[in-house]
């Protein structure tokens, strides 16, 4: 999967390239799917969620430019597969998911995977998570219109976020940098993520 679907299209980051060989990810699918786990493509996980394509994780990681040091939030947890991969390259993960049954399973997933870094919450994504606030880099894992305010407010100085804006039909995979007060943003090409919903974003 690493070889084929990421090194072939890019994805230089070794740290990231070793995290992901490192987390099962048909551990993160139902079992009836997990001969398509390591496939170039996203796969339901019920409640109309999906778990990314492998390409997209990697490359939504590589953009965050992770050392280890740094504490991130993750905006949909969803079955908890990114949350593992950067759960391996952080010092501290907070991950906020909007669907009470996936944020159990995916709790216990990832304990039980021995993940002992990361925290996971049921909420309102758009809203963020200021009690751990400032955040060195934010991974939203669905799609939006726009930046959510709070989220670029809970973004420390320097930070870096990467989340996917446009409409319901299809987004641009955008990297927010902060610098001060400014928000400075680059684009690297079209995806489809799941409605990002909440407050600042969609209605339910």
């Amino acid at each position: 999967m690493v070889d084929e679907q990421l090194v072939r299209r890019g994805i230089t980051d070794t740290h990231v390239l070793e995290a992901m060989r490192r987390v099962p990810r048909h551990r993160f699918v139902e079992e009836a799917l997990r001969d398509r786990a390591y496939g170039d493509h996203p796969l339901p996980i019920g409640e109309q969620q999906t778990i990314s394509q492998p390409y997209m994780v990697g490359l939504m990681t590589s953009l965050l430019g992770l050392a280890g040091t740094e504490k991130v939030l993750e905006v949909g947890t969803g079955s908890g597969y990114q949350t593992a991969v950067l759960a391996g390259l952080a010092r501290r993960v907070c991950s906020i998911e909007r669907v009470g049954l996936l944020a159990t399973r995916a709790r216990a997933l990832l304990e039980g995977l021995g993940y002992l870094n990361v925290w996971v919450r049921v909420g309102n994504g758009t809203l963020g998570w200021p009690d751990e606030a400032p955040f060195d880099r934010i991974l939203v894992a669905a799609g939006g219109p726009s930046v959510p305010p709070p989220l670029f407010e809970q973004l420390a100085d320097g930070g870096r976020m990467v989340l996917p804006l446009g409409d319901a039909e299809g987004q641009t995979l955008t990297l927010v940098e902060r610098v001060g007060s400014e928000m400075r943003t680059r684009s690297f090409g079209d995806c489809t993520f799941v409605k990002l919903v909440g407050k600042y974003a969609w209605e339910p």
